[in-house]
């Protein structure tokens, strides 16, 4: 995913479908700086994680 549609989704306050690895999950925050994304897992919001933003995908 490119850092600019990672950040407007984030931004969006709006369910949006993207995954990582497979899985569905929900963007907190990018980081631009050092392109990173905080996600947590759509069935576990508890568990947040940052993954490189290259590596997540929208649909």
């Amino acid at each position: 995913m490119e850092m600019v549609r990672a950040k407007q989704i984030a931004e969006s306050g709006k369910i949006v479908p993207v995954t990582y690895e497979g899985q569905q999950v929900m963007i907190q925050h990018v980081d631009e700086e050092r392109k990173m994304a905080r996600i947590y897992l759509k069935n576990k919001p508890e568990e947040e994680m940052e993954v490189p933003v290259r590596l997540l995908q929208e649909g």
